[in-house]
């Protein structure tokens, strides 16, 4: 759903320089724009916080002592920044941990493109849906304490 006036802003969490340069490439020929790539997760939480992009595609298994997964779920806390998940790990643990942080969607690696930007306009709306509702329900939290 993206519109002609609108452009999505990413950050790629990823470890593997060649698949990341490749996935960078791959979004911005989409019509996002990367604002930048990381590879572990304390270096993705700053950046994320530093840049507040729309959406984070992070690979579960990056460097250092931080999973992807525990990256994702801080992210989200702190920031209520989306993130997709890209792996090339489908067990059923990983799934299973991940579906845990009720992140916006799981793409298994190698990837075609078409899969990716479903999964990127899924996630988006989800996001947006899900701002709305929240706004929302503060909005209807504000005029019921007036009301007393």
């Amino acid at each position: 759903m993206m519109s002609a006036d609108t452009v999505y802003r990413l950050l790629i969490v990823e470890d593997e320089a060649l698949i990341a340069e490749e996935t960078a490439d791959r979004l911005t020929r989409m019509g996002y724009q990367v604002l930048g790539i990381v590879d572990n997760g304390p270096d993705a939480i700053a950046t994320a916080q530093e840049l507040l992009p729309d959406l984070v595609l992070m690979d579960i298994r990056i460097k250092g002592a931080m999973s992807g997964i525990d990256a994702a779920e801080k992210i989200y806390q702190q920031l209520q920044i989306p993130v997709i998940f890209a792996s090339a790990h489908s067990d059923r643990e990983t799934l299973q941990r991940a579906q845990i942080t009720a992140q916006f969607g799981y793409i298994v690696k190698p990837f075609r493109e078409n899969d990716l930007a479903m999964a990127l306009r899924v996630a988006l709306h989800r996001n947006k849906v899900e701002k709305n509702l929240r706004a929302s329900n503060i909005t209807h939290a504000s005029i019921l304490a007036s009301i007393n």
